[in-house]
């Protein structure tokens, strides 16, 4: 029987929705700790009376580290690792220029191999634990990231990009009915296998054709338990080409729905230039919709409207969109978010960004039962931070009044050096062992 695991160190956890219970469904603990058996979260409470329960547990003490679930990313190309902080201009130029000359060398499974462990240890190494990435139209692509996820026990979310219109270049197309078939194979070999899941991958309306959508639907339709990820209103650009290409339909959200690529279950990345008729649907489908905010700035897309739509209900994930983004981080980009916020009149608590980078993120991937809490019953995936990581932070921290004003500093200045330790499935991956047997 495998040894009981307890973490001591300040615990940070959610009761509820801080953007509509308010800062409350925030549980701090200045003295806590958090018992591992079995790779997931057994009991949390004050350290002092969990030391007591299990003496016999494997003790290990970050002293004023904060020790809250690890971050979850549910919008990412891994396939753009080796791009990110590309100069560029628009959307479509960045995806012609950068995006599309990269994506054509992950055919060979060595070179997507060797980027996908990159890319999930870069991440790890700043504390995020769960990813839903998009991968290329290789099933390779595929393959090699799931294969790299599953070696460090990892819940990931993926799926082989699909893309068959002359909008893309020639050699990232496939056909409607390639799409199909590739989709159904990887999706059978890995959906539900160890911690991963399958996500049915249309890039998004410009690059497929009515045919090679529908298929995906038509996928979606006998797999309702797999999740969809695709792109919706990024740029007033892009929204003017998909009219172009789709003058029939009656917005760009019309271009999923009439393929059946519409409902719960569906991520769909950036929603910054909605309609109301598309906000509508959205909400009545329970859908999910994905901020982006290093990706919006960086390629200059515009400004999601957090506060209006969390009023309206909506399920909204946080996401770094590595490449498009500018940041492997997630505290860079809750600090994108705040910024983004502040332009748009609505200050975001610290409280509230944390929540979207674990626990929004989890329920935006309908993954909340399992993922993105410090609660029993949780899988034990956990990131510690040190709120004095830096000389310049630490000086800001030191004159904090509570939690919030603590971790605020590093909200926005801090980096992969905030990093104490990160826990995949109840087993340290970063961070120097540091185990105080009792």
């Amino acid at each position: 029987m495998m040894q009981d695991k307890l973490l001591i160190g300040q615990t940070l956890g959610f009761a509820g929705n801080p953007f509509e219970a308010g800062v409350d469904a925030a549980r701090h603990d200045s003295r806590g700790g958090v018992l591992i058996r079995g790779g997931k979260i057994a009991e949390t409470g004050p350290a002092e009376a969990l030391l007591a329960a299990y003496p016999q547990a494997q003790v290990t003490d970050y002293g004023e580290g904060l020790i809250m679930a690890g971050f979850i990313d549910p919008h990412v190309h891994y396939p753009q690792t080796g791009i990110i902080a590309s100069w560029g201009k628009r959307l479509i130029d960045w995806l012609n220029s950068y995006t599309f000359p990269e994506e054509m060398r992950f055919g060979d499974p060595a070179y997507a191999a060797e980027v996908a462990g990159r890319y999930l240890d870069l991440t790890l190494a700043h504390g995020t634990t769960t990813v839903a990435s998009y991968c290329t139209i290789h099933p390779e692509s595929v393959d090699a990231f799931f294969t790299a996820a599953q070696a460090r026990g990892q819940r990931v979310v993926a799926g082989k990009t699909c893309m068959d219109r002359d909008t893309a270049p020639e050699g990232l197309r496939d056909s409607a009915q390639s799409a199909y078939d590739d989709s159904k194979a990887l999706l059978e070999k890995w959906h539900g296998v160890d911690r991963l899941s399958y996500a049915i991958t249309p890039r998004f309306s410009p690059t497929s054709t009515p045919e090679q959508l529908s298929a995906l639907g038509a996928l979606w339709a006998e797999n309702p338990d797999c999740l969809m990820q695709t792109h919706l209103s990024e740029q007033t650009d892009e929204i003017a080409w998909v009219k172009s290409l789709y003058p029939e339909a009656r917005d760009y959200l019309d271009t999923y729905e009439a393929f059946g690529l519409l409902g719960a279950g569906g991520l769909y990345g950036h929603a910054i230039h909605l309609e109301e008729r598309e906000k509508g649907r959205l909400k009545e489908v329970d859908a999910s919709l994905i901020h982006c905010p290093t990706s919006n700035t960086f390629i200059g897309s515009g400004l999601f409207d957090m506060a209006g739509l969390m009023a309206a209900g909506h399920r909204i994930g946080l996401a770094t969109d590595t490449g498009g983004g500018s940041s492997f981080s997630m505290l860079r980009t809750m600090a994108a978010a705040y910024e983004i916020g502040q332009l748009r009149h609505n200050p975001i608590h610290p409280a509230q960004l944390l929540w979207l980078a674990t626990a929004g993120s989890a329920r935006s991937l309908r993954m909340e039962d399992k993922i993105g809490n410090l609660a029993p019953g949780m899988e034990a995936d956990l990131v510690v931070l040190d709120l004095q990581s830096t000389a310049d932070i630490a000086q800001r921290a030191v004159r904090a009044d509570d939690i919030w004003e603590a971790v605020f500093p590093t909200i926005m200045m801090g980096d992969d050096r905030a990093v104490t330790a990160t826990w995949v499935a109840g087993n340290q991956t970063q961070g120097p062992a540091s185990v105080i047997t009792q």
